[in-house]
Parts: structure tokens; sequence; C-alpha cells
């Protein structure tokens, strides 16, 4: 049998039937490409890793007994990795024909990169954005808080940190490969210490791709390589998530920028989320629907926990 050239890491938790469809389209439509799958199933309780178990019984199926969260999952398969590459692929996912193949041809062709992504749509084929962003600037977190960044959402000079009007359709240098379908050669990620711990769960590709680039590397993109991601499955009230990606950017701000910046960006992060309660609740008086309104109640009034961040 062929050596494997890449060690792919699926993190699931409660994500039992996305997980199952997730591994069989990789194993359909990776191309001609050697490769081993590793499976951490993150202490699921809907029966998770008895149905992988089942469905796919070759398959390295690794059961936490905890929740140990994305970051160090990823970290504990890594470490077993004795392949010369990476790909971390989602369990929200569903592989297009040849994307594992073409990513990696890619990843071989610019070694310059460090960490390439590629390209995501939603289960209609409509473009989904978060296969990558810019990172965060005092500009883009204003933007954000104003709502300038939502009503002007194809504009690259407003919508910063989403790359507003690419369609990811090209080859492009990025500032954040995100985390759902991200190749990264093994000597990288071991060079740079794979994801810091202290990121449960988002933030933590962010985090890695800006101390890559402070190495040297340019993480990239290629169309070619194309997968579907629903984004958050595993993460089943959007209030929940909504504070988990305020505390990852809380940290984010703390570890990577300096001096009279952290203050401000901290800030900004109230005054999106202050904005955006103030917003719900017009529009609750309003339209007499308050489902919005009480779900902004909830993240503000969670502020104390984000804004302290990991």
């Amino acid at each position: 049998m062929q050596s494997p050239e890449v060690t792919v890491i699926m993190v699931s938790y409660n994500t039992r039937d996305l997980t199952i469809k997730a591994i069989e389209t990789l194993f359909e439509n990776a191309g001609d490409v050697s490769f081993r799958l590793v499976v951490w199933d993150n202490a699921s309780h809907d029966g998770s890793a008895d149905a992988i178990a089942a469905r796919f019984p070759d398959v390295e199926l690794v059961r936490s007994n905890d929740n140990i969260g994305f970051s160090r999952a990823n970290n504990a398969v890594a470490e077993t990795a004795t392949t010369p590459w990476l790909l971390l692929l989602n369990p929200d996912t569903e592989t297009h024909p040849k994307a594992v193949q073409n990513i990696l041809a890619f990843g071989k062709a610019h070694p310059e990169a460090g960490i390439i992504g590629g390209r995501t749509v939603f289960p209609d084929g409509s473009l989904n954005i978060a296969s990558c962003w810019n990172t965060m600037s005092l500009w883009s977190l204003f933007c954000s808080a104003t709502g300038l960044a939502r009503l002007f959402v194809n504009s690259p000079f407003f919508n910063h940190e989403g790359i507003g009007g690419w369609k990811r359709d090209t080859v492009r240098h990025v500032d954040v490969v995100v985390g759902c379908f991200m190749l990264v050669p093994t000597v990288v990620w071991r060079e740079l210490g794979g994801f810091s711990p202290r990121y449960f769960m988002y933030g933590e590709e962010h985090d890695l791709c800006l101390r890559a680039a402070r190495r040297g590397y340019r993480p990239m993109i290629t169309p070619d390589a194309q997968i579907m991601h629903l984004v958050g499955a595993a993460t089943s009230k959007r209030e929940d998530k909504v504070v988990s990606l305020m505390r990852a950017k809380a940290t984010l701000i703390r570890d990577h920028w300096s001096g009279w910046r952290v203050p401000c960006g901290i800030a900004l992060l109230w005054l999106w989320i202050a904005n955006r309660r103030l917003g719900s609740t017009i529009k609750a008086a309003f339209s007499g629907k308050t489902d919005e309104k009480a779900r902004w109640n909830v993240i503000w009034s969670k502020r104390r926990e984000w804004l302290k961040g990991y």
C-alpha cells in the first residue's frame, strides 16, 4: 500500500449524521491522494462515536472522555502524525471532487504559503465566504460596530475582514485560513507549535496564521479545492456561538495587539454588541417579534465573560 501523504483530522462533537456524511464524501471525492483519517470524538452525547465505529470500522476513532475543545483535539492527533502534511476538515463538511488532491497539489507548489485553504459553499452551492478572512484592525472593528460592514458588505474598504466583493474564485494571499478546511505541512505545524490550547473554540486558526506570518509565511487560498461547509453545526444556539466568537476576538486582541490599541479594540467589541442589542430592541418595538431581542440580551448579559477572553 502507498504510504499516506496526508493525515486528515476531523474533530466531532454532537454532529453524528453530518460526520458520517463528511467521512463518506471524503472517501468518495478526495481524489488521487493517499491519506490517513483520524476522527476525534469530543465526548459527544448523540451516539456519534458508536455510529462512526459501526459505519467505518477501519477509520481511526479516538473517543475522548471529555470535550477538550477544537484546538487541543487537533493538537493531540497532529502529535501522532508521521505524514508530511496535515489537513484539518470539519465534520459539518462535504468534500467536493478532487478537493484534497487539488489542495495538496497547490500546497506543494506554494511552500511559501505555509497554510493553505480552499473555497467553501453552502448546500445550495452559493458562496460561503467563511473559508478565510482578513485579520482585525481598529478600522474593521469600527465598521462592524457601526454597521458599515453589513451595510456595504461588498466593499473591501468597509468590509475589510470579510474581504468584501471577493468571490473566493481566484488564488490569493489572505491573513486567515479557517480551520474547517486547512492544509499545513507537518513541519510548519510543529514549527509553530500547533494551535494555542487557550483557544477552546474559534480564533485558534486566526492566532496560528498570525504567528505563521511573523515567521515569513503567507497563507493562501485556492479556488480549485472546494467543499461544502454548514458552519457552526456543533453549536446549537446562536447566542452561544456569538459569545464564543467575541471571547476569541478579545483574546486575539490581547495576544496580538499592543499599547493603546488593546483597550480601544476591546471597547469596540463592547460597542459592537451594544449596538446590536439596541438595534434588536428597536426592531422588536416595531415588529412585535422578540426572539432576536432576547438573543442579543443574552449575549449582552454575558459581556463580562467574553470581554475577558480566554
